[in-house]
């Protein structure tokens, strides 16, 4: 988030973000009251986010109709890929943070061998099938996160320089970096994924919507927390901000080590939520199919699926360009796009409203969102490319580059 707040600064971050976690939150519920009515016009129990999709889309306009089996694949192939990126991002935090504690303590360690190791640690982790005995574990990293926010605050307002020496908008040379400070943004704060699971396995899901639902509450809480918590980062460290903010904290001091250490385990045991998403997603396909030891071909692809994203993060282990290409490729579409699409089609032959402006509200989102995924992908994969270049043979940094001018000139030669 200080990151984010560095790109757009201080004015820019606050309304960026609280209008990003209110369009979010808002899109969500969105979501979830269509669920609700596909299920009721199929009279089932509970319709999912590729069943919806799917029923959506044969009742919409011609156009939409054709398209509406390829609109569910296409739904479970980014929300799949969605958590499969946060679980590269989060084997990338935890080996960064954990190679700056090796490095001080012990001997100097290669950035890619930290994350083989830590990928190796999350294997036997990730086996646990079941959601609820992810509970113990998740309750434990929300106790460790919380922990650590509290006394990195305690980095934040030692040594806090004059507010006037921080940027309160970004200038409109550097606009451009607005989409990529968007889609940091949308990857720390929303995981529809999560989302639709926590809700589908609530034993009252009514509370979960509504103006005082359970996700309305959680939301005022994460927009105070992320407002405050990447204002002051930026605020403390300025331009010298890094992707992950625990890194600006001096790994000397024994409470620095403490707070990496606790984020650090926190992040890593939050690593089975993510990836649960994607291996439900992957073993409803598999089960489609009579297999024998389903139980068995699971714990594979479990397997698989570490290994994988562990090779990726060794790929590409910079924070800053993987939080922003999540961010915009995925959520821009599952939390913004796809909702008012499926509203849309779903209103199609009843009514818009008075003046039509449930297609107008639909339309600017639907705009907002293709806009962050079009140009927000476009900045992350640029900079990854930029990234890629200068940090090849050479993986004991982890600032990432800003973002200069130049990177399009670049992008378009090396096309």
């Amino acid at each position: 988030m200080p990151l984010a707040f560095m790109y757009s600064g201080i004015i820019g971050g606050v309304i960026m973000t609280v209008f990003c976690i209110g369009v979010l939150i808002y899109g969500i519920q969105l979501l979830i009251m269509c669920m609700v009515e596909s299920s009721r016009r199929n009279n089932v129990g509970y319709m999912t986010y590729h069943e919806t999709m799917v029923y959506a889309f044969s009742e919409g306009p011609k156009c939409c109709r054709w398209f509406s089996k390829g609109s569910g694949y296409m739904v479970d192939l980014i929300l799949g890929f969605s958590h499969y990126g946060v679980c590269v991002v989060y084997l990338v935090f935890v080996s960064v943070n954990m190679k700056q504690f090796v490095d001080e303590h012990f001997s100097k360690i290669d950035l890619r061998i930290m994350i083989a190791i830590i990928g190796i640690f999350c294997i036997p982790l990730f086996l646990l099938r079941q959601l609820k005995y992810l509970v113990p574990g998740n309750i434990l990293a929300s106790v460790l996160i919380l922990a650590g926010l509290l006394a990195i605050f305690w980095y934040f307002f030692r040594g806090l320089p004059s507010i006037t020496e921080r940027a309160v908008l970004v200038k409109p040379a550097e606009l451009y970096q607005i989409p990529f400070a968007l889609g940091i943004v949308l990857f720390a704060t929303s995981s529809v994924g999560v989302m639709l699971a926590i809700e589908s396995k609530m034993g009252k899901p009514g509370d979960y919507i509504g103006w005082f639902g359970v996700l309305n509450i959680a939301s005022i809480f994460i927009i105070v927390l992320n407002v405050i918590f990447g204002l002051v980062g930026f605020w403390r460290y300025g331009c010298n901000t890094e992707a992950s903010v625990t890194l600006n904290i001096p790994v000397e001091e024994a409470l620095a080590q403490i707070i990496k250490l606790s984020i650090a385990i926190a992040i890593f045991l939050s690593y089975p939520l993510s990836g649960y998403v994607t291996i439900s997603i992957i073993m409803i396909y598999v089960l489609k199919r009579e297999v024998k030891n389903p139980h068995m071909i699971e714990y594979i692809i479990r397997v698989a699926f570490v290994i994988l994203s562990t090779l990726n993060a060794i790929a590409l282990p910079n924070l800053g360009p993987l939080l922003a290409l999540v961010g915009t490729f995925s959520i821009s579409l599952l939390n913004l796009v796809f909702p008012c699409c499926i509203e849309l089609c779903l209103i199609y032959q009843d009514s818009y409203g008075k003046l039509l402006w449930k297609l107008w509200k639909n339309i600017l989102m639907i705009l907002f969102g293709l806009l962050i995924f079009f140009y927000g992908s476009y900045r992350a994969f640029v900079d990854i490319i930029e990234e890629y270049g200068e940090s090849k043979g050479d993986t004991t940094t982890e600032k990432p580059t800003t973002t200069t001018v130049s990177l399009t000139t670049k992008l378009e030669a090396y096309l």
